[in-house]
């Protein structure tokens, strides 16, 4: 960005909820299905239908108030948001008014050294996040020529988090989402599904120079990914800029990213909230939500990710970066910790980190579907510490064999004798075969060229099929090399 300018960026994240029902009707909150299979009079507007509102969803908007330090609104008005597209049955939305069961909150999030300089965690505030239902979903690619409009999502719950314009770069953009991700996944509220759409993002963007008023905004929308947020606001920031370091004016506006071509690209001007005619919904109550029931909610929270965070390094001894990605699921850190607790910290995360998410990538499976029991990584870990196998055989012979369905890596180490050998004699002879098969290297070994220690270690354990204790091969290696032999 050109120096003398700044971003402002807020981020709007629609949160659909976990909930067995849809927002103000009795039908299944279920991705999928058969299309319109899962509506009613209510969801699909029909004359006399009367909504009720879904207690569960409050619930979990307050729990996600309470994550975020927010402010829980006693009381709250859903209004009736009017805009015509063929997937909104009614004609309107029903949404929150002016005020939210949320207001205030904040989240701590790491500031982009590149706009902020050294500055470490920033506060990113937490305007409101209030209730809503969801609309319909079009289909325009059934290459038929038509447009399809399913109803199903139609009245799914929804909680839209919209953010403080705090952030500066598509960095802090990125963090920030996935911050807000982490978060609502970890309280149990949302899968956090960004390809069925359960989590989806809009951002709010301008540039000015520091101190001014805020510039002209431009709405960005069609983001479904993390890394296309940060691409997407990369990009209309540098837009912007260059256009007022010109002089040039333009227009508020909805843009939507095209990430094959990475940009931005007008779609229509953006509407203001005159244009939607809101009025409060007459067919609702007020929300009153009273200071039992968020007392009631507080005390089921679960452990909020930050503070996970700062235990996992505290009470395992990882890294700040390990702890991070350990977090990048509930799950994933329910099953480290199921292994870590068995006094296997450092090594579960390396573990976790390495081979488990390699053969998680390389399956496209979850930690969930891997086939891998907690119990088992854990005995495969001590076995390498123990010495019964050394960290190859583990890695290239018995965590393949496990994750095929072979059974437990004892049995499997045994059935197939791949215990390290660790008995002196056998290592010794082997060395000096290896050593008398390669005079020449020798040679060059004893003339100075000790970066060939490798060569013969590796022709050690090839030897020995990999079941050799690579330590004891390193020390024996050197001492017969020591010694003289194989001149």
């Amino acid at each position: 960005m050109n120096a003398g300018y700044e971003a402002v960026i807020g981020l709007e994240v629609h949160v659909q909820l976990l909930t067995r029902s849809k927002m103000f009707c009795a039908c299944r909150n279920e991705y999928g299905g058969l299309p319109n299979g899962h509506t009613c009079p209510v969801c699909l507007g029909l004359p006399g239908a009367l909504p009720v509102i879904n207690g569960e969803a409050v619930r979990m908007a307050i729990a996600l108030g309470l994550a975020v330090a927010g402010k829980i609104r006693e009381r709250s008005v859903f209004y009736r948001k009017q805009y015509f597209y063929p997937d909104l049955p009614k004609g309107y939305q029903i949404t929150q008014g002016p005020v939210a069961v949320v207001e205030e909150g904040h989240l701590m999030i790491p500031g982009d050294p590149l706009v902020r300089g050294g500055v470490g965690l920033i506060r990113a505030g937490i305007e409101r996040a209030h209730l809503e239902e969801d609309a319909g979903k079009s289909n325009h690619e059934m290459g038929d020529g038509a447009s399809y409009v399913d109803l199903n999502r139609a009245g799914v719950p929804l909680l839209e988090i919209v953010g403080a314009p705090d952030l500066r770069s598509g960095r802090e953009a990125y963090d920030y989402l996935k911050a807000v991700h982490r978060l609502v996944t970890f309280l149990g509220i949302c899968d956090g599904n960004l390809e069925e759409g359960s989590f989806r993002c809009d951002a709010n963007v301008s540039v000015r120079r520091p101190g001014e008023a805020m510039g002209t905004r431009v709405e960005v929308k069609n983001i479904n990914s993390f890394r296309f947020v940060q691409q997407a606001l990369d990009y209309e920031i540098a837009r912007q800029t260059t256009l007022v370091a010109k002089g040039e004016a333009f227009r508020q506006e909805t843009r939507g990213w095209d990430a094959e071509k990475g940009e931005t690209r007008s779609q229509r001007s953006k509407e203001v909230a005159q244009d939607y005619r809101y009025f409060p919904e007459p067919d609702l109550p007020a929300l009153v939500i009273s200071p039992e029931e968020v007392e009631t909610v507080r005390l089921g929270l679960p452990e909020l990710p930050e503070t996970r965070f700062a235990r996992f390094t505290a009470q395992y001894g990882v890294t700040e970066y390990e702890a991070g990605m350990l977090l990048q699921s509930p799950a994933f850190a329910d099953y480290f910790e199921a292994v870590a607790r068995e006094g296997l910290g450092k090594q579960a995360a390396n573990w976790m980190l390495g081979e488990v998410s390699r053969a998680l990538n390389e399956g496209g499976r979850t930690i969930e579907t891997l086939g891998l029991e907690p119990a088992h990584l854990a005995e495969l870990i001590r076995m390498v510490q123990d010495g019964a196998i050394n960290l190859n055989t583990a890695k290239e012979a018995v965590l393949p064999a496990v994750l095929a369905g072979d059974g437990a890596p004892g049995a499997i180490v045994t059935q197939r004798g791949l215990g390290q050998v660790s008995d002196r004699a056998p290592i010794e002879a082997m060395v000096r075969v290896v050593l008398a098969a390669n005079p020449g290297q020798v040679a060059l070994y004893r003339g100075g060229k000790e970066n060939l220690k490798g060569f013969f270690v590796g022709q050690v354990m090839k030897a020995g099929k990999g079941k050799m204790n690579p330590v004891l091969v390193n020390e024996v290696l050197e001492q017969v090399l020591a010694s003289g032999e194989g001149k």
